[in-house]
């Protein structure tokens, strides 16, 4: 492709700046190529491609809650170019013969870039590891997400074997005992309501195990979904006492807290949003950069799966769509951040973090997306790309509409 965008505010460098965006071939240039398709994005914004190091696409297993294809089309409507996948799939990619499974299904289907996470144990099952040297050269890095592993033991083995291979461990920080059968968080509106609850300590007690492992073993190490005060503060003393550790939260941690929930099972996720005090905790460190990245940790389900209300629902929501102008109107429009850090979020640092290609600075690979911040809607679930239409801000009036996305030039998504 050879395409000239003019007119458009382009993050660059930290900045919105008026200059044009040259591609020729999939990449990004400094000068128009000869022959350029020309667009005029007068009023636009336009940002490297958003980048998801938390997605769960379903395939292989699950493809009656998601596809690929459907996955990356919502990722790719939602100004994604690059998604890291949880391996809770069937087969578990615990394996290079399983992994094969999940990439033959990424090269048929993907619409943006796919970058399939490793199991860190056989089955996900949190005893034995798994053939982590035969997956490290494919998988992005590797996590049990969804389960945690409950044995410190197997942590510790695990970290170290990451460390040698040069690999990130991701965790999903959850003590299983402490859970016992909980569907929201442990605090106002569960007593009101009747609801078993799930305690913050569930959380940051592993994620206080693990940081004390990753200080032990030198593993680079990254916290998934933080939603507790507790985790902000242990996540910020290991930054300043050197560990390597980064984290990510997600849109409904930071725009939501247990006051705004209603008995709906698309309220219903893990962790669950909790107090409005985890809630400023969030924000606090997104503002002082505890927080590195945001994720939306999309999990679809089918619409039977998350009718049961807050009890009776399965866990997890739909993100990828609804991300970006979520994000835009309760964040920024709302003076909690800046776009420029909001864009830091979503793009620069969750690349930095995880190695993934992509930009629109000159010798980048074209991946970009351009939105219309002028742009008012309604979140409209139903009308999801994703099979999964279960989101908590179904009905929310934003601001800050997706209009093109673009892999290495070409497009992937457009709505002029």
């Amino acid at each position: 492709m050879k395409a000239a965008f003019y007119g458009a505010k382009k993050y660059r460098g930290g900045t919105f700046r008026d200059e044009p965006l040259f591609i020729d071939g999939g990449a990004v240039v400094s000068a128009v190529p000869q022959g350029a398709e020309e667009f005029h994005f007068d009023n636009f914004h336009i940002f490297p491609g958003f980048a998801d190091v938390h997605v769960h696409l379903r395939e292989p297993g699950f493809s009656y809650k998601e596809t690929m294809e459907t996955g990356t089309a919502a990722a790719a409507r939602g100004g994604y170019t690059a998604v890291c996948a949880m391996p809770n799939l069937s087969p578990v990619p615990d394996s290079a013969e399983h992994l094969e499974e999940e990439l033959s299904a990424i090269r048929r289907g993907a619409r943006v870039r796919v970058y399939p996470y490793g199991a860190l144990t056989a089955g996900e099952d949190g005893a034995e590891l798994s053939d982590m040297d035969a997956l490290a050269e494919k998988a992005v890095a590797f996590s049990d997400d969804g389960r945690g592993v409950q044995d410190e033991a197997v942590m510790r083995r695990a970290m170290l074997k990451a460390k040698a291979l040069g690999k990130i461990v991701a965790a999903h920080c959850e003590d299983k005992a402490l859970v016992r059968g909980g569907c929201v968080h442990d605090g106002q509106y569960a007593r009101a309501h009747g609801l078993p609850g799930i305690p913050s300590e569930s959380e940051w007690r592993q994620v206080e195990r693990d940081l004390r492992l990753a200080k032990e073993t030198g593993c680079a190490y990254h916290v998934c979904h933080v939603s507790a005060k507790e985790s902000v503060e242990l996540i910020r003393r290991a930054k300043n006492d050197g560990i390597d550790v980064t984290c990510e939260t997600a849109p409904h941690y930071l725009l939501l807290d247990e006051g705004m929930l209603e008995d709906e099972g698309r309220f219903k996720m893990n962790p669950p949003v909790r107090a409005p005090e985890d809630r400023q905790a969030l924000l606090d460190g997104l503002r002082d950069g505890t927080i590195d990245m945001l994720a939306t940790d999309h999990a679809p389900h089918t619409a039977e799966e998350k009718s049961g209300g807050l009890r009776k629902s399965l866990m997890g929501v739909s993100g990828l769509e609804a991300a970006f102008p979520a994000l835009y109107t309760g964040l920024v429009r709302a003076g909690e951040i800046s776009l420029e850090k909001l864009i830091e979020l979503m793009c620069v640092n969750p690349r930095k973090r995880f190695g993934l290609p992509g930009g629109i600075s000159p010798g980048d690979e074209a991946d970009f997306c351009a939105a219309d911040l002028d742009a008012k809607f309604k979140i409209d679930g139903s009308g999801f790309l994703s099979m999964g239409k279960a989101t908590p801000f179904d009905g929310m009036e934003v601001q800050g509409k997706i209009i093109f996305t673009a892999v290495k030039g070409e497009a992937v998504w457009q709505s002029l």
